[in-house]
């Protein structure tokens, strides 16, 4: 089997920070030993299945499955020797919405960490060099707590961005309400409603990994495990906040148009009426019949122009006292 198409990165975790590269048959014969071990594998590799069911064979189906599957939400299952965890980060690849969260799927115990990934994610490259300089996870534990770190670090600058955007549409919408802002409301509710699907059940897998019995978790890891809980809940806090945001400045935004269109009817309604008398006496002065007065007089047309200034002059003043402007 070529190795290449599935496995993306392994190495051993020496216990002091460091991880040693792997590569070949090494990969497998490490895999199985009680040495602490990581085996990054590409979900889209060909190879991928028929690695995982021939180099760690005592996995479950379920487990397999679950690894391997086309969509998945963050959750844990947990068994006896380990876990399964299926974790989100912002999709920070080029050309791609944040937005659009890339999946980390992991089973980890105490000897071996087995993760995949369908697309590409900052967070596993950046353990990945920590290790080659010996700075990285010194245990399962660590590791776990490393990671959920790392991804959450990168979720903060987004969700930043996003309540700024929204702050600018909120500014433009009480100076100068225009339609094109609606579009850019929709979006920020929905880029926020996408995220929570994925940072709410996030939030429920690290709160039941702070309270896991998992022998590879000791209380050094649960306490920064916590300090990811307290930062995800915030994250959904003002999620949920962004989201009620953005429906008030929505409704706003509908009254100041509704206002606006209010008062250009009103404007029109004033206008019709102004000239809704001036039309019935210049429809009547303009039949072509016999009888009609000023036929003969030349002063006539500057008589009957006069006369209708001061009827709009008189409805101004009517207008005004029953406060119609």
């Amino acid at each position: 089997m070529d190795n290449k198409k599935s496995i993306i990165h392994a190495c051993t975790i020496d216990g002091s920070g460091k991880g040693d590269p792997l590569s070949g048959d090494v990969v497998s014969q490490t895999i199985k030993g009680d040495a602490l071990a990581w085996v990054h594998l590409d979900v889209n590799g060909s190879e991928t299945r028929t690695w995982l069911e021939k180099e760690v064979s005592y996995l479950d189906k379920i487990i397999i499955d679950a690894l391997l599957a086309g969509e998945t939400r963050p959750r844990i299952m947990e068994f006896e020797k380990g876990a399964l965890l299926i974790l989100r980060g912002v999709n920070l690849n080029d050309n791609s919405q944040p937005e659009d969260m890339v999946s980390i799927r992991l089973w980890i115990d105490q000897h071996r960490i087995i993760s995949m990934q369908r697309r590409p994610l900052k967070a596993t490259k950046d353990i990945q060099e920590l290790l080659m300089e010996g700075r990285g996870p010194k245990d399962s534990g660590e590791f776990i707590a490393m990671l959920a770190a790392r991804l959450f670090e990168r979720m903060e600058p987004i969700f930043t961005e996003l309540d700024e955007n929204l702050d600018d549409v909120e500014e433009r919408v009480m100076e100068d309400p225009d339609t094109k802002e609606r579009q850019e409301i929709t979006a920020i509710r929905k880029q926020a409603i996408l995220f929570r699907r994925y940072i709410a059940p996030q939030r429920d897998v690290i709160a039941h990994l702070r309270t896991s019995e998992q022998p590879w978790l000791g209380s050094t890891h649960k306490r920064r495990l916590q300090e990811s809980l307290d930062r995800v809940i915030r994250y959904v806090e003002d999620l949920d906040t962004i989201r009620e945001r953005a429906q008030i400045v929505k409704d706003e935004l509908s009254n100041a148009l509704a206002d606006k269109m209010n008062k250009n009817m009103y404007v029109l309604s004033v206008i019709a009426a102004i000239f809704l008398p001036l039309g019935f006496f210049t429809g009547l002065m303009g039949i072509n019949i016999g009888g009609m007065p000023g036929v003969d007089d030349d002063n006539a047309f500057w008589i009957f122009s006069g006369l209708l200034v001061v009827i709009v002059a008189l409805q101004v003043i009517i207008f005004k006292k029953l406060k119609w402007f």
